[in-house]
């Protein structure tokens, strides 16, 4: 039988006290004379009273507004429309509370426009803010400015250490570099060399790309079989035409690549490079469940596909932003999802 939970009428009653004064107590609310607040408390001790948080919560009169700021969804930038369908969930899920949330958006490739957007932010005086840091420069600066407001800030698809964030959730980029490692390890011939391809505009910026990278180099230096050279290739500028040129420059110079890492969503803009050149035997791999990715893996042309889980990271983030402000509960500092390896056999099971 569930032993029955002990409510501020039964310490009232064995304090001999009013409801009222209990709660001033366990409130810490009002003037409370230090003897019946001492006996109080140890009478609520006895009966190891636990706060109905979820109640709190529903007769809370302060409206919560919880912004998100996320990169804006482009037919180039796939990958971040998946995002808004955790946040929609957890909105779902929070209806009967008080809470309020605001998306705001930004341009992946503009630094500036990260920097307009994040002054829009705090004009809106949030309660708590869902970030994706990722201007490694601009995020700090961001970051400096919420803490000083002392508004709580939750980091998805990448975190940054230097900042007093409340809590990340994703992968664990560094290690999900080194998983893409020990993948393309395993097939690729010991002596051919592996391209590995950053598209970004400005690299040095864009901290996950850049720890994958790492995590990616550092299986190969105590654990990888592979002894070809490691040949890094950063295009600046997404376009087809682009792609195909900066490729066939490193062919020219590395003949003997095999494969093919690729740090972020854009697989399948080496598959494209790949399927028109007629070539039959290079391995590429890379992340994200976009919609082209998923046909190049289908048809052979990708081999893997690592995936983030980008609705479970949102869903999770603004959950802990609303635990934490509503009902005092710390979440846990870093939450790793797992990296999801997915292949043309898996592939519909994560669809």
């Amino acid at each position: 039988m569930t032993p029955k939970k002990a409510r501020i009428k039964d310490i009232a009653e064995l304090a001999g006290v009013s409801i009222g004064t209990v709660d001033r107590v366990l409130h810490e609310r009002g003037e409370v004379a230090d003897k019946t607040r001492n006996k109080v408390l140890k009478i609520a001790k006895e009966l190891e009273y636990s706060p109905n948080l979820l109640a709190q919560a529903l007769k809370s009169k302060k409206r919560l507004l919880l912004v998100s700021l996320l990169p804006e969804p482009t037919e180039d930038n796939a990958f971040w429309k998946k995002h808004p369908q955790g946040i929609t969930r957890a909105i779902n899920e929070l209806d009967p509370f008080p809470v309020n949330l605001t998306q705001i958006t930004f341009d992946i490739l503009d630094e500036k426009d990260f920097q307009n957007k994040t002054g829009m932010l705090m004009n809106l005086h949030p309660d708590g803010v869902l970030l994706a840091p990722i201007f490694k420069a601009e995020s700090i600066s961001f970051c400096n400015r919420m803490t000083k407001k002392q508004i709580p800030f939750v980091f998805i698809d990448g975190y940054i250490k230097e900042t007093k964030f409340l809590s990340y959730t994703g992968e664990d980029i560094f290690q999900s570099g080194r998983v893409a490692g020990q993948l393309i390890d395993m097939i690729t011939p010991e002596k051919k060399d592996i391209l590995i391809i950053n598209i970004a505009r400005n690299l040095q910026n864009i901290h996950h790309l850049n720890n994958r990278t790492k995590g990616f180099l550092s299986y190969f230096q105590n654990s990888g079989k592979n002894k070809g050279e490691k040949i890094h290739l950063n295009i600046s500028d997404p376009v087809s035409k682009k792609i195909r040129n900066e490729i066939n420059k490193a062919f020219k110079k590395h003949p003997e690549i095999a494969s093919i890492f690729v740090s972020g969503s854009k697989s399948y803009k080496i598959a494209d490079y790949v399927k028109t050149e007629g070539i039959h035997s290079l391995n590429i791999i890379g992340y994200y469940l976009l919609e082209k990715n998923v046909a190049y893996l289908k048809s052979g042309t990708i081999k893997f596909l690592i995936g983030q889980r980008p609705e479970e990271q949102t869903y999770k983030g603004i959950m802990k932003l609303f635990d934490f402000l509503s009902l005092n509960k710390i979440p846990e500092k870093m939450e790793y999802l797992p990296s999801d390896i997915i292949t043309s056999e898996n592939v519909d099971f994560f669809l």
